[in-house]
């Protein structure tokens, strides 16, 4: 089925309209609930998550300043901080209800390398200019309102982010069809709520376009990697040049965490990585 939509995808030759979220902080406790429980152990995002932690694990460095954009509920924090006990994380969130989860879920998994800050990713006021040392934003762009918020985002992290500092974006691309936004959102209906289906659909109709998102992200700096999922961009990934060779023990850290997810994560965490490595991108280092 999946194939089928993105084939789909490829051959259409039709442009869907942005549908920006009408509510972009999530504050209701209901909703905040449903996105937490979705990245659980068990949720059905934590497996992008790791994903995501693997992938940018060349970019952070032991004793680093490393910026999580729109951390949320710390579900993609609790994964990095894990496999970085060396570095020094600060997960910013506009939500003040996403912040007390992110605080609860953090001491249960009982990571202490992370710092919790309220604020507006398009601002970074309380940064400092060259302050931070790797900055990362998972799944999380299309909240914002417009281009040039986007915009604005990207040029704040040229600010803030040290000159060779490491970058990681990840984000949906704007699809063609509606047909496969439905599609992507309800493909697990019978492991999400039904207020995880619903935002998810949101945020697949309020994903920026590909051209977008290398525009904006040409304003923080010029020759990112750009990867996408192969046939259709429904991820995006920018990332910059490697900071550093990972080592024996930080490549068992990731194997370890691997090893946790269940067999369907570890087949959806595969598959993730097939549909990106038809894109050109593969994982920095061996899961043994």
């Amino acid at each position: 089925m999946m194939i089928t939509h993105l084939l789909l995808e490829r051959l259409s030759r039709a442009v869907l309209p942005r549908t920006p979220e009408s509510q972009a902080i999530m504050q209701d406790p209901a909703q905040v609930h449903a996105f937490m429980d979705s990245g659980r152990s068990d949720g059905v995002l934590n497996y992008i998550y790791l994903f995501h932690a693997a992938m940018s694990l060349p970019l952070i460095r032991p004793g680093d300043v490393v910026l999580d954009l729109a951390c949320g509920p710390a579900n993609q924090l609790i994964h990095l901080a894990s496999l970085h006990p060396g570095a020094n994380f600060i997960g910013l969130d506009a939500s003040d209800t996403m912040l007390a989860q992110a605080a609860g879920n953090l001491a249960a998994a009982g990571v202490s390398n992370v710092q919790l800050q309220r604020g507006d990713i398009s601002r970074l006021e309380h940064f400092a200019a060259a302050s931070v040392d790797c900055v990362l934003c998972t799944m999380s762009l299309h909240h914002l309102p417009d281009t040039q918020q986007l915009l604005q985002t990207m040029q704040q992290l040229r600010r803030v982010l040290q000159p060779e500092g490491g970058i990681y974006l990840a984000d949906f691309g704007r699809l063609k069809r509606r047909a496969t936004q439905h599609f992507f959102a309800h493909d697990r209906i019978e492991l999400q709520s039904p207020q995880f289906t619903a935002d998810f659909l949101n945020s697949m109709q309020a994903a920026f376009s590909l051209d977008e998102l290398q525009q904006a992200t040409a304003a923080l700096r010029p020759g990112l990697d750009c990867y996408q999922t192969s046939l259709a961009p429904f991820m995006v990934l920018f990332r910059s040049a490697a900071r550093q060779r990972i080592d024996t023990a930080l490549a068992q850290r990731l194997s370890q965490r691997y090893r946790q997810l269940s067999a369907m994560e570890q087949r959806d965490f595969d598959n993730l990585l097939r549909w990106f490595r038809l894109g050109g991108l593969s994982l920095p280092c061996a899961l043994d």
